[in-house]
């Protein structure tokens, strides 16, 4: 908590104009200053944020400020720094440029559809994840490419399935020059321990078990929590109910925004001013906008197709419909349990997830779509193909 007696700074504003006096740290009076003014600074310069790396009051474990006691300081974490506040969210206002833009131009990025098939269960009850946090540029439409925070080097990270009572035993490293860590929605865990931050070269790892089936969320979970989710470092994990549910074919949509800044070299940093005003830009499943309008989910007729669906946010809602059909059912909560049924349209807020399901009796071209169309003409929109 702040010491109420500090008195309360102004937000920052950081422009280009503004590093000479932002780099004077000796003229800053208190640590807290110190600390926010770094912070903002290392969003706006790549290579900063190991040096920085606690992104919290701490410079390093056990250190000299988490002996003193510093008003606003975190306490230690055993084997790691503290998860970081999230109210930076609020209080940093951050210039255009992420600190991820490369050196060199987008020209040559590729683009790569994103396979929205939900992936096979792991053959034993033991799921071993290592997944790396990279800084890369990602190709998401003809003609934008994205500076983009990953896991794994795509946005979203890879998705993830299991059952309830698994285990799940995760190691995130970080090769970024941010701190980075991982939030899974799906576990039931001290959040200071395992989702606490780490720097460049470092790792954390950590082991659940999902309790509760349904579409869950995972995300970088380090201040500002906006701007790591705005980025690009989010993903998915399913997880299916002991006893199976009727086979059908399955695949998982993770809507996510993107806010663009100015192309640098033919890159589009992410805006964290522009997340701020929460007014995308674009707005996709899986990464991409209309990606599966250009290319379609196809089934055949008499399929059940089952939709996972998780909302990445970070800010706007995803009311999930598809044009032409009705869900004969769709999970409230944890399948098979809390049901509903014949449902045309249900919302599916940000951090959330819900199973959709729906037999394909009528062959055609169904658009799935978000139906706050606002979102969903800005790329939250596929055509589900059920061939004959």
């Amino acid at each position: 908590m702040p010491n109420r007696d500090e008195p309360l700074e102004a937000p920052i504003v950081l422009d280009s104009s503004a590093l000479p006096e932002v780099i004077a740290f000796e003229a800053v009076s208190t640590r807290r200053a110190f600390l926010r003014r770094a912070s903002v600074l290392s969003l706006a310069i790549p290579g900063l944020g190991a040096a920085l790396a606690a992104c919290g009051p701490e410079e390093k474990q056990g250190g000299a400020a988490a002996a003193s006691g510093a008003a606003g300081a975190a306490p230690p974490i055993a084997g790691g720094r503290p998860n970081p506040d999230s109210k930076l969210d609020s209080s940093l206002h951050i210039s255009a440029r992420s600190a991820t833009v490369p050196s060199a131009g987008g020209a040559s990025i590729p683009y790569k559809r994103f396979d929205p098939r939900l992936p096979a269960l792991p053959v034993g009850r033991t799921l071993r994840l290592h997944f790396t946090a990279r800084a890369v540029p990602i190709r998401v439409s003809d003609d934008i490419v994205v500076a983009a925070w990953t896991f794994e080097g795509d946005t979203p990270g890879p998705i993830v399935h299991c059952r309830v009572g698994d285990t799940v035993e995760f190691t995130l490293t970080n090769e970024a020059e941010m701190p980075h860590s991982m939030d899974f929605h799906a576990a039931q865990i001290d959040p200071k321990v395992a989702f606490r931050s780490v720097a460049k070269g470092e790792s954390v790892t950590f082991t659940y078990k999902p309790k509760y089936a349904g579409a869950f969320l995972y995300h970088c979970g380090t201040a500002p929590v906006l701007m790591h989710i705005g980025s690009g470092m989010y993903g998915a994990i399913i997880v299916s109910p002991a006893e199976p549910l009727p086979p059908a074919k399955e695949f998982v949509l993770i809507e996510g925004e993107l806010y663009l800044g100015a192309a640098v070299n033919g890159v589009h940093p992410l805006d964290y001013n522009k997340m701020l005003s929460t007014l995308p830009d674009m707005v996709t499943f899986n990464g991409r906008p209309d990606q599966y309008t250009r290319e379609p989910i196809h089934v055949k007729v008499g399929d059940r197709v089952r939709f996972w669906v998780v909302n990445a946010g970070p800010t706007v809602p995803c009311s999930f419909h598809v044009v032409g059909e009705q869900f004969d059912t769709v999970y409230l909560g944890a399948p098979p349990g809390n049901s509903i049924h014949g449902v045309q349209t249900f919302s599916v807020a940000a951090g959330g997830g819900m199973c959709f399901e729906l037999v394909c009796n009528v062959p055609g071209e169904f658009p799935f779509v978000n139906h706050s169309f606002g979102h969903g003409q800005k790329g939250a929109i596929g055509y589900l193909v059920v061939d004959a």
